[in-house]
This record gives C-alpha cells, structure tokens and sequence, in this order.
C-alpha cells in the first residue's frame, strides 16, 4: 500500500498552504474526506479526525458566527494530532483563530480557489487512485482502438511477439511481461507498467526493446482500463474450440468480472490480425451488434421457415 502525504496534495492540486507548515509530511490514513458540517456546531463524537477536512462556503459562514469563544473551541478541536490537513474552498478568506489553531496542532491549513464541489472531485479520485488495491499478472498490455487488451497465456507462447506486431500495426503498448492492475472501482480494472520495465519489450533472440525509441510516443501509454482479455494457448486437437462466439467466456480479476476469448495458437495464425479483429468485435458487442446472435437468430427462422413448407 503507497504512503500518501499530504505534501502530495500540495505538489499535485493548486493549494496555498496557509498555516501549519511543520505537519505537511502527515500521513493520510483514509481515502476519504469530510465536511465537518456537525463539528462546527459542537457536535464531535463521530469526528472523523484522521481524514482530510474540507470546508466551503457553508461551514465558513457558519463558523463566523459562531462567538470568539465558540471559534476558539471549534478551531482547537478540529486541529487534532493526526489531523492530515484542512482544505478551504473558494479562496475564502480564513480567520486568524483558525489559523493559530493550525499552527499550534500542526495540521496543514491549505486555501483553492476552486469550487468545494471540484476540490472534492479531484481529490477524492486522487486518494482513490492511491489506495485502490493493486494486484500482479503475468501479460501484456496493449490498448487497441481505444480497447485496453489483456494478452495472457503460458512463458514463450508469444505474447510479445504479438504485441510487437500490434504496436508495428499502430496500436499502443502499456506493459509487457507484469502488467500491475489496480481496481479504481467495483467494475474497473486499470493497468499500467511497472516503472523498471515501462516502455520495454522483451523479444526472444533479440532481447529488451525499448518501444518507445523505435516506433515514437504515440506507440506507448502510460496506463489503460482493461475491457477484455485473450488467452493465448497452444493448440489441442483434441479440444473443441468455440466457432461461433455466442457462449462467452470470462474471467475474474480481484472483483471484476472481464469477457475473455481464447485463441489456439499454431503456425500460419496471425494473432496480431486476430487479436485487432477481435478488439474490434468486442467494440461492436458493446454497441449492441452481434454478428454470432445475428446469423443463429437466421439459422433459426430459416430451420423453422424450412419446417412450416415441409409440414404443408
């Protein structure tokens, strides 16, 4: 799990730090954040200290009414000691009581000029990007027509190959060999390469290439949302291999169910041509046109069609 400070919001969002410069190496325990609406009228049993506090419009105009006492008790208790930070949005103007409090406690006291609603947004799939859980495969990573495939199958079965073809064909790599995939969401999967090995290909006979030198930066992405996978797997003559594509096959990644398709390889196979094709299928599936449903829905009615002039 990556270590995320609250220095990072300061380096990748356009905060000012305002108070409480000594805190800005915290550490930010949770994904998420709060508004600490209730805590500005006292109300602090459920204070979720240890989250980023984010205050608007509302909680700044609520908070200025409050007596010098109230904003004194209200500051002291919102500025804990493992508070990470508190964002104020809309550039508003921040009282000095606060400011003392920030100062005293530690805790980052950062101003935006963005919206509450933005600031929220961004930092929310920030963190979520940060803490989503992460996991490993043995694959390749190639984005095709804008569909992020996931090439697996047995070491020397010719996944790089492929994906060299692919990339010669104008698609884009993102990983080869370990494809690191972290789940941003409940149905999203999203890989990228590991830093060591990004931009590189590994080609039996010729060695590591470096994908990026030879073919330019629009052969290379830095990450892609995974949409189907292809199993690549010698071929059995023994195995009866789908013809028409109406049952599909899938695969479950940490929680996310993906289509996958597997291709038997032998030679005089294109599996670059297969693959794009198959990318290109898997596009007109989500559109709504199946080729597979469309020709048995034929083969059905012309069966039945056949049938009813026999019968008479």
């Amino acid at each position: 799990m990556p270590v995320v400070r609250t220095k990072d919001l300061l380096d990748n969002f356009n905060l000012t730090l305002v108070a409480g410069a000594s805190g800005i190496h915290r550490e930010i325990l949770s994904n998420d954040i709060s508004r600490p609406g209730f805590e500005m009228t006292g109300f602090f049993e459920y204070y979720p200290k240890e989250r980023i506090q984010i205050i608007g419009k509302t909680e700044m105009n609520y908070f200025k009414r409050l007596s010098p006492e109230e904003q004194r008790d209200r500051a002291r208790r919102l500025c804990t000691d493992v508070t990470p930070g508190i964002i104020v949005t809309n550039w508003l103007d921040i009282p000095d009581v606060l400011i003392e409090a920030a100062n005293e406690a530690g805790v980052p006291l950062m101003k935006s000029p963005r919206t509450t609603n933005r600031v929220i947004v961004r930092i929310t799939n920030f963190l979520g990007s940060k803490y989503a859980p992460t996991t490993a495969v043995h694959g390749v990573l190639v984005d095709i027509y804008g569909v992020g495939v996931l090439i697996m199958g047995k070491s020397g079965v010719g996944k790089s190959e492929t994906a060299l073809e692919l990339v010669k064909r104008g698609h884009r790599l993102v990983a080869d060999d370990s494809v690191e995939i972290r789940q941003e969401d409940y149905d999203t999967l999203i890989g990228n390469a590991p830093p060591l090995i990004e931009h590189l290909l590994e080609i039996r006979g010729l060695g590591i290439l470096n994908v990026m030198t030879l073919f330019g930066a629009g052969a290379v992405i830095r990450d892609k949302r995974i949409s189907y996978v292809i199993q690549l797997e010698a071929w059995d003559e023994n195995k009866q291999y789908e013809r028409l594509g109406i049952e599909e096959e899938t695969m479950t990644i940490m929680d996310v169910t993906l289509p996958k398709a597997t291709i038997p390889v032998k030679p005089g196979r294109n599996l670059a041509v297969i693959i794009e094709v198959a990318a290109m299928n898997f596009r007109l599936k989500r559109m709504g046109v199946n080729a597979a449903e469309h020709f048995s829905e034929q083969l059905t009615t012309m069966i039945q069609n056949k049938s009813e002039n026999n019968y008479f």
